[in-house]
């Protein structure tokens, strides 16, 4: 008896000291050639839930820049060198992730980087707060 009290306590501890804080979830529908939502707000630190659809006809990716950086005219290599999270989606398709929101609160920007969406107008801002 005395072992299965033990027992039971070491379960009830562990599942106390487990970080069971609550997720933010997102939906993200990219489209030809949109963001939708064009901005999103999220607790810094905090485990996202993400869903990105593409409603679209052609591939998309949704790119999540490091803070501070702000993609200029044109998405290139050097820019997905500064993506703090990414993800490709194809036509039709749904992705279902989980990331951690930056520490750093602030204003992200979000752009799709395949050729030429972004200056078609697929970018948007990931807004992290305290």
């Amino acid at each position: 008896m005395l072992k299965k009290s033990i027992f039971l306590l070491i379960l009830i501890f562990l599942s106390a000291c487990q970080s069971g804080g609550p997720s933010t979830r997102l939906t993200v529908e990219l489209n030809d050639f949109s963001i939708t939502p064009t901005q999103l707000s999220v607790p810094a630190g905090s485990e996202i839930q993400i869903r990105v659809a593409n409603k679209g006809t052609v591939e998309h990716n949704f790119y999540i820049m490091q803070y501070g950086v702000d993609v200029g005219d044109m998405f290139d290599e050097e820019d997905v060198a500064n993506a703090y999270w990414d993800v490709d989606v194809q036509p039709d398709e749904s992705v279902d992730l989980s990331f951690t929101a930056p520490d750093q609160p602030g204003i992200y920007q979000i752009v799709c980087g395949m050729p030429g969406h972004l200056q078609a107008g697929m970018v948007g801002t990931l807004e992290v707060v305290k």
